[in-house]
């Protein structure tokens, strides 16, 4: 099954996420499927970019974002 989750980069307290199409059996940094868009929480106010036409492509197959990933597809209007 395929989800849409963040992928953590940055260093040690500079937190930057990457919100990525991967498989649900692979870890948390592991190698993704797609690249959806970027999630930086440490700027005022966050900032995201989702590439709008992937995520819905990626949902309409059945991907199944994370809780956190849901709530940032809802800002963005999704």
């Amino acid at each position: 099954m395929v989800k849409i989750r963040l992928t953590r980069k940055g260093s040690k307290k500079q937190p930057f996420y990457r919100i990525v199409a991967i498989d649900s059996r692979k870890r948390r940094d592991g190698v993704f499927l797609e690249n959806i868009g970027t999630y930086n929480p440490l700027t005022d106010p966050s900032e995201i970019k989702i590439d709008t036409e992937r995520a819905k492509y990626w949902l309409g197959c059945g991907a199944q974002p994370s809780s956190t990933v849901k709530k940032l597809l809802k800002i963005t209007g999704i």
